[in-house]
């Protein structure tokens, strides 16, 4: 007897963890992906934070004002097109439905972080993947006491969640990454965060899931899916079909018309993101890039230190649909915080880039079965899917181990 066959769509850092999770529990599985190579959507150049300490979801009132008082700012760390869709209204009201949740998901959220960077860790090592790991923890900073107070409100609840943070003066920062120029009133270290190349690490995986016997069907784009209680059906864009035991949906922004086929509602919005990697071309910027993994929580950038000689920096959500421009507006501030906090690095050559987050309204990933039999989701994971992944494809991989278990050999 077979063991069952799993298709899981999307291969993304949380599809194609998700399709090793499963092969390590010995099913068959199938990936499909629209591009010809892994990771070529929202997981190619992320801020490369493996951050439980960014856990703090974003449901607060204090959030709603400062996007209304930024709306018509372009280069606000938070930008809403104030032109109405149903789909982005029915998004924000969902939002505000979620504030009474503010701190149960965060506690939640920072669980969930521990839990995945254990096994990222051990995957990585089990299978030899290189992807620029930095494990010397991440630094926030803070320009005045409101920001700092905060951050110590928050704090309380990264510790319920397990998380062990620890308050650092202005000297300490300065010891902490020497390179940080500028004045500041107070930081967070956690030093059992890390950061690395998302893009690298997804490859890294794919290659491991083509060992462990993992069909990857690259180039190609699925119109449909269909579920009944007896399985799942998947077809291309091409008019190709094939059945299978279960699937498990993994496609970011798309997971929202996925769904929608298979009878289950998931309110995904396409969340907007950016970043640029700065070429370190000569010592002189080498020297004076970061190597310590930073956040600055006024601008809402973070930074990552990747091998010698690149530098990537991250930052800020805008609401606009399904758009994937990269506007020079949304660019040139963080070239200017590169500029502004790291002054002797050379910023002639730098690479934007834009990235669809896919978020939930209330900021946790959309994990386990749906409405149909044989159908699971992994996906919602918004700016942490670098962040969560490994705990996420741990869990829905058990889930389907529940409903459709391996066969005993």
């Amino acid at each position: 007897m077979k063991n069952p066959s799993i298709a899981v769509i999307g291969s993304g850092i949380t599809g194609t963890t998700s399709a090793y999770a499963l092969a390590r529990r010995g099913y068959r599985v199938t990936l499909y992906e629209k591009h010809r190579y892994p990771a070529m959507d929202t997981s190619y150049a992320n801020g490369g934070q493996l951050s439980a300490s960014n856990a703090e979801v974003w449901n607060q009132t204090s959030t709603v004002l400062k996007g209304l008082k930024w709306m018509l700012r372009k280069d606000a760390p938070l930008l809403v097109n104030p032109r109405p869709t149903w789909h982005k209204l029915s998004w924000f009201a969902e939002f505000l439905g979620h504030l009474r949740d503010y701190e149960a998901n965060t506690v939640e959220t920072t669980r969930l972080a521990i839990a995945a960077r254990q096994h990222l860790f051990s995957w990585a090592e089990a299978e030899g993947i290189e992807f620029g790991l930095r494990r010397q923890g991440i630094l926030h900073f803070y320009r005045d006491r409101q920001w700092f107070e905060h951050a110590g409100r928050v704090n309380a609840m990264l510790a319920k969640g397990g998380l062990e943070r620890r308050a650092v003066t202005p000297e300490e920062i300065r010891a902490i990454e020497p390179t940080l120029s500028g004045n500041y009133y107070g930081g967070y270290y956690t030093e059992s965060d890390a950061s690395g190349d998302i893009h690298l690490f997804t490859n890294g995986l794919a290659a491991a899931n083509a060992r462990l016997g993992v069909r990857q069907r690259f180039g190609a784009d699925v119109a449909r899916l269909a579920a009944t209680d007896s399985g799942a059906t998947v077809a291309l864009a091409d008019g190709e079909q094939a059945s299978f035991d279960a699937l498990v949906v993994c496609a970011g922004v798309a997971s929202r018309a996925l769904a929608a086929q298979l009878g289950d509602r998931i309110n995904i919005y396409p969340v907007k993101g950016y970043s640029i990697t700065v070429n370190l071309r000569d010592e002189a910027s080498r020297r004076a890039a970061p190597t310590v993994s930073l956040l600055d929580d006024e601008t809402k950038l973070v930074a990552s230190r990747f091998g010698d000689d690149r530098f990537r920096v991250a930052g800020t959500a805008e609401f606009n649909g399904i758009n994937r421009d990269i506007r020079l507006d949304r660019i040139r501030p963080l070239v200017e915080w590169v500029e502004q906090c790291f002054p002797d690095v050379d910023t002639r050559s730098v690479v934007p880039w834009a990235g669809l987050r896919p978020m939930t309204p209330s900021m946790m990933p959309r994990v386990g079965p749906g409405r149909t039999p044989h159908v699971f989701y992994n996906t919602g994971h918004g700016h942490l899917g670098w962040t969560l992944s490994a705990a996420t494809a741990d869990m829905v991989a058990s889930q389907v181990a529940q409903h459709l278990p391996v066969p005993a050999a």
